[in-house]
Formats: structure tokens, sequence, C-alpha cells
């Protein structure tokens, strides 16, 4: 995680969003007492969109732990692709 200054980052603005989008860093731009402004790639903003919406139905979430749990006690198994 970076940290930076309103004025640093207005002098330093490709650098960053180049760091961010690249590394995958989160960014988190001070802009005073207590405020401030967190910066992240598309693909991370997508990714706790798309997390969001897998856990916002009860029914998802026991879905995923359960699918989760047989992972963690190797009982889940392989399945092919039916192609057509």
């Amino acid at each position: 995680m970076l940290t930076t200054t309103i004025s640093d980052f207005r002098k330093n603005i490709k650098k960053y969003l180049d760091t961010v989008t690249t590394n995958f860093e989160t960014l988190i731009i001070n802009r005073g007492k207590d405020t401030g402004v967190v910066v992240i790639s598309l693909d991370e903003y997508n990714s706790l969109r798309a997390t969001q919406h897998e856990l916002s139905s009860k029914t998802n979430e026991k879905r995923l732990d359960s699918a989760i749990e047989k992972l963690k006690n190797n009982s889940s198994f392989e399945k092919d692709l039916i192609e057509e």
C-alpha cells in the first residue's frame, strides 16, 4: 500500500497511476486530518465488485463456503466440460 499527499500526487500522477495499475498497488492520497482518497486499478475494483455480488445473498455465501470447505478437506472432484 502506497501513501502520498495531494501535492506529491499532482507532481507524479503518471508514476503513481502506473504503479497502481502495473503492480496492483493501493494508493492512499491524504487530504488532511482524517480524510483521503483511495486509488485502485480497474481490475481490482471489478474483482471487489464481483466478490461483493457473490456474497450479497445468503444462498451464494453458503454455496461458496461449502465449496471452500470441500477444497480444504480434499473432497472436491474434477469434471470435464461438455463441448457442443
